[in-house]
């Protein structure tokens, strides 16, 4: 059995990288691309912490709300999506910073 460290490792590697993309990054789809690696390093935790814990019959572990995180994770890739392809739309550029007409 793989031990509970290796998933910690992984999973804080994918939470770095994704932090790293959010700050780094002003391209919508980059940040948005590093909010995914976040989630699914989050999900990574779940699994593998519920894969150690002692199993008990009472109660959801983390594998159901792993499964419950990806599809909220789908809902948000769809409205996501469809807000960075209006702002392309209007403004031919999904530069968040450059982004300064929703300001107004």
């Amino acid at each position: 059995m793989v031990p509970l460290l290796y998933y910690i490792i992984v999973s804080t590697i994918l939470f770095a990288i994704g932090v790293y993309g959010l700050v780094s990054k002003g391209n919508a789809l980059r940040l948005f691309f590093a909010i995914e690696i976040v989630i699914n390093a989050a999900n990574l935790n779940l699994v593998a912490f519920t894969r150690y814990a002692a199993q008990t019959a009472a109660g959801p572990n983390g594998q159901t709300f792993a499964l419950f995180s990806i599809a909220i994770a789908a809902a948000e890739a769809a409205v996501g999506l469809a807000i960075i392809i209006v702002a392309f739309r209007l403004n031919k550029n999904v530069d968040v910073f450059k982004l300064r007409k929703l300001k107004n």
